[in-house]
């Protein structure tokens, strides 16, 4: 008899254990910090964001410090103090403005990746950032790099997953996603 409430005490230990483990096991989600406003570096981040959304239920990149630029609607304006107004003008305005990291060469790297892009059928960053927004790939902007550079939402493009947010809730979704990158 003592061996049988023995084996029953096992088996309810395993049980506690199992469910545990599937509580706290990760989601079928990628999470991605993009802290880099070089276009090809941008480009990496959306190709994979967009890749990773035909594989995973959930995709969320957090967008921080010289990476938030290319999230800014050059159409679009907002009062600024000088400070801020520096950052803007030292900084891309839109994704358009962003610059290759490498072999930049006073504007014609960029120009004839552009073109090789084109060649080879490869999306461009403003495509790519359509298709990650028809994905359903979310976008948070890091709310204390925004108020460092002077950024506001209302100045961001329209973008149907965007929302500011500070580093807990990345921390938050990057613990429970099955991959995390940095780029």
């Amino acid at each position: 008899m003592a061996d049988i409430k023995e084996l029953e005490a096992q088996v309810a230990a395993l049980k506690a254990d199992v469910e545990s483990l599937k509580a706290n096991a990760p989601q079928d989600k990628l999470s991605m910090v993009v802290m880099s406003g070089d276009m090809d570096k941008l480009l990496a981040s959306f190709i994979i964001a967009t890749g990773a959304a035909a594989m995973y239920e959930k995709v969320v990149m957090f967008f921080t410090f010289w990476a938030i630029p290319a999230l800014k609607d050059p159409n679009k304006t907002v009062s600024k103090d000088v400070v801020s107004k520096m950052f803007e003008l030292m900084l891309p305005n839109g994704e358009g403005g962003t610059k290759l990291s490498k072999m930049h060469m006073g504007g014609m790297g960029k120009a004839m990746i552009k073109s090789i892009m084109k060649k080879h059928n490869v999306m461009s960053l403003g495509q790519l950032m359509k298709t990650a927004a028809d994905s359903g790939v979310e976008i948070y902007v890091c709310q204390m790099s925004m108020d460092l550079m002077g950024y506001k939402m209302e100045e961001m493009i329209d973008y149907p997953n965007l929302k500011s947010a500070g580093v807990g809730k990345f921390l938050a979704e990057a613990g429970s996603s099955k991959a995390s990158l940095f780029i």
